[in-house]
């Protein structure tokens, strides 16, 4: 599968048929407030750390919607940064770009890169909702996507021991929204061979085959507008010389406006790039139109 694949995605979704309107509660024409999620760090729609089976923006069936967001994370050794767009359209389709830079501040001095060393990554993404809704149908949300990633230090990653500086990441996820109890919960299967989301390359000395990782988010919405939650992130392991834990997070959604939401979450990363402890705190913005 090439770089462009993604745009397979799209061809699909021109071939659905269109299906019946479904009438459906509004507010101010657009999807109830934080049904839509956050950006997530590789740009999807959906938690901090995982996509959910939601398409970006702020727009139903009829219309298209819009998102940018940018993200922070300060952890103990190491700083990230990401920014990014998305376009959703029909809320059927989603197609995302993300850029992420992530500096590794002293350690990249012992580490031999110098310090403030910074690995950065862009992905290109697309996420198409197959079957269900978040809360109108019987049928829980169901989406599908991909995410090509291609790192811009390709002679570093692969003299630290990964295969490829570029690659795909494939997923799966069905979310449903309980909306009598305020309760939303996901859960998302992911094809991966990346290191550190690709940051680190793809692949390794250990293992250079694609793995199935696990991702799951709840959150409990406690107002129209604030949702609080805990998410986890299974990580593959493929680098002998940096061993990889699974992620973890708590965060508050909270939503100031219709078209503005800001997250705080406190995420533990375990050890990145040879340095245990990894913990700290996330900080996201997000407008959706």
């Amino acid at each position: 599968m090439n770089r462009f694949s993604f745009f397979a995605l799209a061809a699909l979704a021109a071939a659905l048929p269109a299906g019946q309107a479904m009438a459906k509660p509004l507010r101010n024409g657009g999807k109830l407030l934080l049904t839509n999620g956050i950006s997530s760090l590789e740009g999807a729609a959906g938690g901090g750390l995982t996509p959910w089976a939601v398409i970006a923006g702020n727009e139903t069936d009829e219309g298209i919607g819009l998102s940018a967001h940018g993200t922070i994370v300060e952890v103990k050794d190491y700083d990230y940064q990401s920014a990014g767009v998305a376009i959703g359209i029909r809320d059927r389709l989603e197609l995302s770009y993300t850029h992420q830079d992530f500096n590794t501040n002293e350690i990249g001095a012992a580490l031999g890169l110098g310090k403030d060393y910074a690995f950065s990554q862009d992905i290109v993404g697309a996420k198409l909702r197959v079957a269900g809704d978040l809360v109108y149908d019987a049928v829980p949300a169901i989406a599908v996507g991909m995410q090509y990633k291609k790192n811009g230090q390709g002679d570093i990653v692969r003299a630290i021991g990964a295969r490829h500086d570029e690659g795909v990441d494939y997923y799966a996820t069905v979310s449903r929204l309980f909306l009598s109890r305020s309760i939303l919960l996901s859960a998302t299967a992911r094809l991966t061979k990346a290191n550190q989301m690709g940051l680190l390359g793809f692949g390794g000395d250990k293992n250079g085959d694609y793995g199935v990782e696990f991702e799951g988010s709840a959150a409990w919405q406690l107002s129209r507008g604030l949702a609080i939650g805990g998410e986890f992130r299974s990580k593959p392991n493929n680098l002998g010389i940096a061993r990889e834990d699974d992620w973890f997070d708590a965060f508050a959604a909270v939503a100031l406006n219709r078209n503005l939401t800001a997250t705080v979450a406190y995420v533990d990363l375990g050890s990145i790039a040879t340095v245990k402890g990894q913990r700290g705190v996330l900080f996201s913005l997000q407008a959706a139109f």
